[in-house]
């Protein structure tokens, strides 16, 4: 807990609530929400369209490759069919299908303003980045290009050179719209644009000539268009940034990675009064968080002034004073994981990255109650809001230029060098009122990380750290490391290079801080090096000096098929799934083995070769003949977004369900078993929607649940006699499993690690019943937030030696989140077993799994 504050700390609650309890002056009654804590469990059911999921997974990723033409890099884009139900229109705010005209038109101004299209969004809209600088001729691009280069490539060349402090531009990059029910920042970014592009004053001419300012006019255009804060598949988009699933988030990566900016904002609404980072405790870890702190709050001090300079109050508009939660909140807003905008950001060298929440909510249920005049009214307000902070960002660069980009350089000169990290400190981020122990996070980074090659998992994990702008080499043979010798083609993340914080953040386990904070906004542990399904070693100590080791840029393919015989397909990787399900589509007679793996026959051979490069597996060769045949499952699911997207990349046919589609009416005979986690309550079913429901289960097709709702409709249908224990709600991480029957332990190479989020656990198991899989005893948290209720129960000492998954005949039910946002990669076999497993259920063949 802060304790040095030097301005009095607001309690959270009061922060939280004081939106709610407000009475404006054109409201007839008091704003319901919303709270500054969101629900970070993900645990609304899931009905994003299949189209949104296929587009997700094939958009590919483009970088900004055309560094040689200069500005502006003018375009005249197509417009979008008006679309009247577009939900900005209500506000009064811009529509999406009005963006396009409105950007021909503001490139028509003058000289000053670029539009690139960076990429498309799940629903298929264009996603817009505009770029506003001086113009620059061929050669002066050509100048900036290798200066942003140097910056990263040799930080301590850079840090030396005149021509960067006298001539770089600094880059800025402002990200609007990335909940798509938060519309403000994109309508004020359109007019800090329009003013740019003809204003005649020297401080804009200063500004212009020094600096690229970057604008992510809508980072979620499925989500402005439907008034959701998610994207066309469901996903928070802030949430996404560690796993990437999403294409929109693909694409702010890449303009993070090409643009390199120093200074971004990510606007956002609703918390009253403005809410602006720098955040609570913990802080992040991994990054330089001296120079972070430093530049973000006094960035934040000047957007600070410029919002409360506005004039707006409580008694006349209903606005509170702005807030900085490091100076104003003990805790509940932090910066710990990297899936936020502004933290991944810090990652590739932004020294000031900000959330700024702006106060007036208009969005869920007040889009639908408040009348319009007063919606209007409120985004008129937040709109201004949004603008105060983006100028005051605008005059914050322009004033300080040179110690940004000197900032930017030294992050990526630590990391090459291998320095230490710097403690925050009154003396070592001096005019940063209030810094205690309590804000003092660091670690310590390993001399190198090793992936062992030859695997699906660890093929993924490279393609990604690359994706991530890590540097990743590879053993041209056999090497020796910290006193271990790792086999040639291993992978090699020398952790001296300018992006080790990024490095770090992927692969290290991360931390149990359950002890640090009481409460945490987000998830607390994410380990890709425990969660993707590779092996990824540490290496604490020595020199890589002289070791044979070549940069990447590309993982080697791993994909290859026997060449006679039957083939086997280990299903311990979601990309094995998915080639398994491929194939069973396609009609292949498959069978499966006793060990839980699939049986291809010789005659499916050139089929088996085209899914062996097309997901990259491997299917080898095998005398086992296989038990019980295969056939194309077809799954119901009720289910989050997350893991409704999870399923359809592991190619299972997927039908979304709930309460609603099944008192609906719902053709049972469409599907062959069912994946229950959230938004189907049976008691809530109508009585013929109940009965088709049993019938389905009593006819013996299976159950795969998660959590507290997938063990209430087993313990309602009578499928399997196992008590759900629930943890702290709150809790999440990366923890320590032992797995032990077929599902989880069905081959070899199956993850001692899981991920949980208000962790379930099961006792009184009945006769029958199998623990597939346990928490480990002893302390099974390894990275993240988990502690007891106050109670005392609830905890990680309570859930260790319990069954996280068991299993019978007719159900499988995980305590874990094994397909949790698409992230656990590792885990997503373990569905995909299950799910097999019950579709076969009724055949009574259930029992040949293992």
């Amino acid at each position: 807990m802060h304790t040095t504050r030097t301005v009095p700390a607001r309690p959270v609650l009061l922060i939280a609530l004081t939106g709610s309890l407000l009475l404006t002056p054109n409201s007839a009654s008091a704003d319901p929400e919303p709270p500054t804590r969101e629900s970070a469990g993900d645990h609304g059911v899931a009905r994003a369209p299949e189209s949104a999921t296929r587009r997700a997974l094939t958009a590919p990723t483009t970088g900004f490759t055309d560094t040689t033409r200069g500005y502006p890099r003018e375009q005249v884009l197509t417009p979008d069919p008006v679309n009247p139900a577009d939900k900005s229109v209500k506000l009064g705010l811009t529509p999406y299908h009005a963006i396009a005209p409105r950007l021909n038109a503001l490139q028509r101004l003058g000289d000053r303003v670029s539009v690139e299209v960076a990429g498309r969004s799940a629903g298929g809209h264009r996603l817009y980045l505009v770029t506003v600088t001086a113009p620059e001729t061929t050669a002066r691009t050509r100048a900036q290009e290798r200066m942003r280069e140097l910056i990263e490539n040799a930080p301590g060349t850079a840090a030396k050179s005149r021509e960067i402090k006298a001539g770089y531009k600094a880059p800025v990059f402002f990200n609007n719209n990335i909940h798509g029910n938060e519309w403000e920042g994109t309508d004020a970014s359109l007019k800090i644009v329009e003013q740019l592009a003809t204003a005649e004053d020297t401080r804009t001419k200063s500004l212009l000539a020094h600096s690229r300012l970057y604008f992510n006019i809508t980072a979620n255009p499925d989500g402005r268009i439907a008034g959701t804060r998610a994207n066309a598949s469901g996903f928070d988009l802030n949430r996404d940034f560690v796993t990437a699933s999403q294409p929109e988030v693909r694409a702010m990566r890449q303009i993070e990675i090409d643009k390199q900016p120093a200074v971004m904002l990510d606007l956002h609404g609703y918390v009253n009064g403005t809410l602006i980072e720098p955040t609570t405790p913990p802080h992040g870890e991994n990054y330089e968080y001296d120079l972070f702190l430093k530049n973000t709050y006094a960035n934040a001090l000047g957007m600070e002034a410029a919002v409360n300079g506005l004039g707006y109050s409580p008694a006349k508009d209903g606005v509170e004073p702005a807030q900085i939660p490091f100076r104003d909140q003990e805790e509940g807003w932090d910066d710990w994981p990297p899936i936020f905008t502004p933290q991944y950001a810090a990652f590739h060298g932004t020294v000031a990255a900000h959330t700024v929440e702006i106060p007036l909510a208009v969005n869920n249920s007040l889009y639908d109650s408040l009348p319009v005049a007063e919606l209007r009214r409120r985004s008129a307000i937040n709109t201004a809001v949004a603008g105060a902070a983006i100028r005051a960002t605008l005059d914050f660069v322009r004033e300080k230029r040179t110690s940004l980009i000197a900032d930017q350089i030294e992050v990526f000169r630590r990391g090459a060098a291998g320095a230490a990290q710097v403690p925050v400190s009154e003396e070592t981020v001096p005019g940063v009122p209030g810094i205690g122990p309590e804000d003092v996070y660091t670690t310590t980074f390993p001399r190198a990380y090793v992936i062992p090659p030859g695997s699906t998992a660890a093929a993924r994990l490279v393609d990604h750290l690359l994706a991530n702008d890590v540097r990743v080499s590879r053993a041209s043979r056999d090497v020796r490391l910290g006193g271990r010798t790792y086999p040639k083609g291993s992978y090699v993340v020398d952790m001296r290079q300018p992006k080790r914080g990024l490095a770090n953040v992927l692969l290290a386990d991360g931390r149990d801080i359950s002890d640090k904070v009481s409460v945490m906004y987000d998830i607390s542990g994410w380990s890709l090096g425990r969660l993707w399904g590779a092996t990824v070693t540490p290496v604490t100590s020595g020199s890589l000096a002289g070791a044979p080791l070549s940069r990447v840029r590309a993982a080697a393919h791993v994909g290859h098929v026997a060449p006679r015989g039957d083939l086997r397909l280990r299903l311990t990787d979601p990309q094995e799934v998915a080639a398994l399900n491929s194939l069973l589509r396609q009609g292949v007679p498959v069978r499966r083995a006793a060990d839980g793996s699939a049986i291809v026959p010789a005659s499916a051979r050139d089929l088996a070769a085209e899914a062996a490069r097309t997901y990259d597996v491997v299917l080898d060769a095998t005398r086992q003949t296989g038990t019980a045949a295969l056939h194309r499952t077809r799954v119901a699911a009720a289910v989050t977004p997350g893991e409704l997207f999870a399923l359809r990349e592991m190619n299972f046919e997927v039908t979304p369900v709930s309460t609603a589609v099944l008192n609906a009416g719902f053709d049972w005979s469409s599907v062959d078993v069912l994946f229950v986690s959230a938004g189907l309550d049976r008691d809530a079913l109508t009585t013929g929607a109940r009965t088709a429901l049993d019938a389905f289960l009593g006819a013996g097709h299976g159950l795969v649940g998660r959590g507290v709702a997938g063990a209430e409709l087993s313990a309602a249908t009578g499928l399997l006699a196992a008590k759900p224990v629930e943890g702290n709600g709150d809790a999440n991480g990366v923890v320590r499993v032992v797995n032990s029957g077929p599902v989880t332990a069905g081959a070899p190479g199956s993850p001692d690690h899981g991920f949980v989020y208000a962790p379930v656990w099961f006792t009184d198991l009945g006769r029958g019943v199998r623990v597939e899989q346990s928490y480990a005893a002893g302390g099974p948290l390894v990275s993240g937030h988990w502690r007891p209720l106050p109670d005392g129960s609830g905890g990680p000492a309570a859930a260790a030696g319990q069954a996280s998954v068991v299993s019978g005949p007719r159900a499988v039910l995980f305590g874990t989140e094994p397909l949790f946002r698409d992230h656990p990669k590792g885990e997503f076999a373990q569905v995909g077993r299950a799910l097999f497993t019950m579709a076969h259920a009724s055949s009574g063949r259930v029992e040949e799994s293992g």
